[in-house]
Parts: structure tokens; sequence; C-alpha cells
């Protein structure tokens, strides 16, 4: 096994999940990639190495990873669901001319350990993002 498989493999184990072959191309390709990708792009670029994996099989995959926090799902534009490997909370900066999504590893972000109560209410995850233009677009405007 390779370190990334490895990698892949912990991770899925870590979160109370089988690692079936599809669970850990699809967790691998998360951990590798740090591009926050959509199914769309998941399944194009794994289609090719395994030809038998389904959209369908790779959208119930990431929704599973997000549910048993394997994965983070992003939301921040309005039109497409996102992914990303990284679990540890961080913020993201979302370019509303390109559409490119990063992350803002350098920005502090609140961390609540899960279940603690914020006024009475119980964070299960926090997520902050951050919206305008990205240093490329910025210098072409």
């Amino acid at each position: 096994m390779v370190a990334k498989d490895k990698d892949a493999y912990k991770r899925l184990e870590d979160c109370g999940l089988r690692p079936s072959v599809q669970r850990l191309l699809i967790m691998d390709y998360l951990l590798s990639h740090h591009t926050h990708p959509t199914v769309e792009e998941v399944y194009r670029d794994l289609c090719k190495k395994c030809p038998t994996l389904s959209k369908t099989t790779v959208y119930n995959t990431l929704r599973l990873f997000s549910e048993k926090r394997a994965a983070q799902m992003i939301t921040i534009d309005d039109h497409r669901v996102c992914y990303d490997g990284v679990i540890v909370p961080h913020a993201h900066f979302y370019c509303k001319q390109c559409g490119k999504i990063s992350d803002m590893e350098h920005m502090a972000v609140p961390q609540l350990p899960s279940g603690e109560s914020l006024d009475g209410n119980v964070v299960s995850e926090v997520q902050l993002y951050y919206k305008g233009l990205c240093a490329e677009c910025a210098k072409s405007e």
C-alpha cells in the first residue's frame, strides 16, 4: 500500500467507515487534490482510473464522508457543492469572478469542541468563508 493510500485508509477507519475500493479511491483523491472539487470533478477524474465508478457512487460517498466528518462539504457558492479533504477547521476564500475556492490556512477560525453550547446553541461545526476577488482576478481589474 502506498503512503497516500495508507492516509486514506486511516482516515476512513478513524471515521468509522469501511474502506471499500471506491471509498479509498475517492478519499485518496480528496487528500491529494486540494482544489475543493465538486462531485462532477471527482467523477470525471476518477472514472478514467475506475471505469465502473458511477456518478451516483461518488455523490453518495462524498455525502457519507461529510456526514461522518471524513471530509468537509463546502457550500460557499450557491450553484455548486464542493468537498475538502482537510477536516481541521480553516477558513476559505471564494473568488466571485473566477469561482476559485482556496484555503486561508493563516486565518484563525473559532474552534469549539463538538457539542459545546454557544448561547444555548449546540455547535456541531464551524465554517468561515471570505468572498471577493482573488489576487489573480484583482490584478486583471
